[in-house]
């Protein structure tokens, strides 16, 4: 395709680095702009940078936002709507749907508007209503924030105790805790089953045919134990309009071409023999999915997202097998501390072994250019100076390294191959990404009759 110019927004914080690099990559022009002073350094020396993204709306052939947050309780949707209306070409959400992630209370009226099953729900303002109520219907349930500290990840809580006591003391501690910020909260019956997220790419019109279906690894430690955090890895595989697809995000085709949406949505359920229940959407990219997505495509990215985003019936051509993500990231995430991060992992560098494992790229000089990276190895909070890759940012989570297999098991042993092959001081990622689909994830959803046409 001819050269086209490609403009990132961050708004809240650095996180679509890695497409801007890929699409960069093929030839493209990008600029990116990130608003969040912490995370300025994120990406620089793989792609060029801008202070003032409203200057650049004019060049651009292509506006990409990557998160729903501005601030406590705006999106980026309304921004993405007043471009579209001033005639750009912007791949974004629209504020109803930001409204999907910020207001789960919100996102559940609209599925059932729709037709789609959801699981018993509450919205509580006060925590002593939400107390009473489990007390009063004992059961297991999962607390979800709602508002500013939703994406506190850690403050999710899923309920083990039939009797909901343990949903009871969590409510306690967070009302001391976390009484002045959460302004509300959640509860959602738990349902067990098999968790599985259907994510598709919307061109403001209809959904390109290739869904992608992915598990997501939300635990900080190996065995699904531990903190929450955003993610530490993802498995996933691409298929058709199949019946998860089509009782899901079938039933909201026509309003979100209402919308005008454009880009990825993703929406998380739990599935069993009785039903499909959705649990939250996504309303954007989501990560590390996205460069997972990346590392799947075999049509080039670039072409791939002007088409979306000028709703000409973008064609998607994707790996056809299992493809796994793993995060590897530093001290002190998924927590916030700055002394722990400036001694442990504030501009480490990433060093890359002799060779990848699969005959890719030797290191040294191979990986000193922004336009080379080693097999299978993503951008996260990392920069490059003077030829060396440097952890950047924040958050500690430098990288997300690949893998993709006819089977899951292939698709495993690429990845964790790939991992061997780099070395950064106090790393550490979960080695069981994919497993619990080998484990029997694969075959409950096959047995129930989700995978099929």
């Amino acid at each position: 395709m001819d050269t086209r110019r490609f403009l990132f927004v961050s708004m809240d914080a650095a996180l679509i680095g890695d497409l801007a690099w890929q699409i960069r990559r093929e030839g493209h022009e990008v600029k990116y702009y990130i608003e969040a002073e912490s995370d300025r350094e994120i990406a620089d020396g793989f792609v060029p940078k801008t202070d003032d993204w409203r200057a650049e709306v004019e060049w651009a052939d292509v506006i990409v936002f990557d998160d729903i947050w501005v601030g406590a309780d705006v999106g980026t949707g309304a921004l993405a709507k007043e471009l579209r209306e001033e005639g750009k070409a912007v791949v974004g959400g629209t504020p109803n749907t930001d409204r999907l992630e910020e207001d789960r209370g919100y996102a559940m009226e609209m599925l059932e508007a729709h037709g789609v099953d959801t699981i018993e729900h509450h919205v509580f303002e006060d925590f002593d209503a939400g107390i009473q109520h489990v007390q009063e219907n004992p059961a297991p349930y999962v607390i979800k924030p709602l508002g500013e500290v939703q994406n506190v990840k850690r403050l999710l809580y899923v309920g083990n105790e039939d009797d909901g006591s343990d949903v009871v003391d969590v409510l306690r501690a967070y009302k001391k805790a976390w009484g002045h910020r959460m302004k509300g909260f959640q509860l959602q019956r738990k349902v067990e089953g098999v968790e599985i997220a259907i994510c598709g790419f919307f061109d403001g019109e209809r959904f390109v045919d290739q869904i992608n279906f992915n598990f997501e690894h939300k635990k900080l430690f190996p065995g699904n134990i531990g903190p929450s955090t955003g993610e530490m890895g993802t498995s996933m595989f691409w298929g058709g309009r199949n019946r998860l697809f089509e009782e899901t995000f079938g039933k909201l085709e026509g309003w979100l071409a209402e919308e005008g949406y454009v880009g990825s949505i993703d929406i998380n359920c739990i599935v069993n023999e009785s039903g499909i229940y959705p649990l939250e959407f996504t309303p954007r990219f989501g990560y590390p999915t996205i460069a997972l997505q990346e590392e799947s495509f075999e049509s080039p990215t670039g072409q791939f997202f002007y088409d979306l985003a000028h709703g000409n019936d973008p064609e998607l051509a994707v790996h056809d097998g299992y493809q796994i993500g793993v995060r590897v990231v530093l001290p002190p995430f998924p927590f916030d501390d700055e002394k722990t991060y400036d001694e442990n992992s504030r501009n480490a560098a990433v060093v890359f072994q002799t060779e990848s494992r699969d005959g890719g790229h030797a290191s040294g000089a191979s990986v000193t250019s922004p336009g080379v990276a080693p097999d299978g190895v993503h951008l996260e909070d990392t920069k490059l100076v003077d030829g060396q890759w440097r952890v950047a940012g924040e958050s500690g989570m430098p990288l997300v390294v690949t893998g993709t297999g006819e089977t899951m098991q292939h698709a495993r042993a690429q990845a964790y191959g790939r991992v061997d092959d780099i070395v950064v001081p106090n790393c550490y990622y979960r080695d069981d990404i994919g497993e619990r689909w080998i484990e029997g994830d694969g075959d409950r959803l096959l047995a129930w009759g989700y995978l099929g046409p």
